[in-house]
C-alpha cells in the first residue's frame, strides 16, 4: 500500500477547507474546529503552507492564514510537497545520495518515471477540484459503471 504521511493527508484537508472560502482570513484554532483536526497539528501545517507559499499569514490579534492564490491555482501536489517535501515512492528516486545501490540498480531509472507519474497526477488536481466530487466521477473507470440494459 502506497499511503502519504498523515501530515500531508492533514494538509491537503486543511487547505481544502480553505479553498472553500478562499478570500476569507481563518485562524488555526477555526480550522481546526471546522475540520476536526487538533489545533497544535493545524497550526505545524498552516507554518508549513505558508512557509512554502501555499497560504499566506497575518501575524496579530486579527491576523490568520488564507489561501496565496486560487484554489484553481494551487495543486494538491504543491500541499503535499509543503508538508512531506519531494514527492517520490522511493527514496532512491528523490534523494539518490542516500542510495548504495544508484551505480548498478536496475530498477532505479523505472521508479523515477513512476515517481514523476504520481507527482503529475498530483498536479492535476487542484484544490477546487477536490471541492467538487462529480470531477471524480466523471473519472470513474468504465469497468465500474453499470452495464448497459438490452431492450
Amino acid at each position: 500500500m502506497i499511503i502519504l504521511s498523515k501530515l500531508a493527508d492533514y494538509g491537503v484537508i486543511v487547505a481544502t477547507y480553505m479553498a472553500t472560502d478562499p478570500d476569507r482570513q481563518l485562524t488555526a484554532a477555526a480550522v481546526a474546529a471546522a475540520t476536526r483536526l487538533p489545533q497544535a497539528t493545524v497550526a505545524k501545517v498552516l507554518k508549513a503552507l505558508a512557509h512554502a507559499g501555499v497560504v499566506t499569514a497575518t501575524r496579530g490579534a486579527a491576523g490568520g492564514y488564507r489561501l496565496a492564490r486560487g484554489a484553481d491555482a494551487i495543486s494538491v501536489a504543491e500541499v503535499v510537497s509543503a508538508i512531506d517535501g519531494d514527492i517520490g515512492l522511493t527514496q532512491c528516486a528523490v534523494h539518490v545520495e542516500d542510495c548504495a545501490r544508484t551505480d548498478f540498480c536496475a530498477t532505479r531509472p523505472h521508479w523515477t518515471v513512476i515517481n514523476r507519474a504520481v507527482e503529475q497526477a498530483l498536479a492535476a488536481v487542484s484544490l477546487d477540484e477536490m471541492l467538487t466530487p462529480a470531477v471524480f466521477a466523471m473519472a470513474a473507470p468504465a469497468a465500474t459503471a453499470a452495464p448497459a440494459t438490452r431492450n
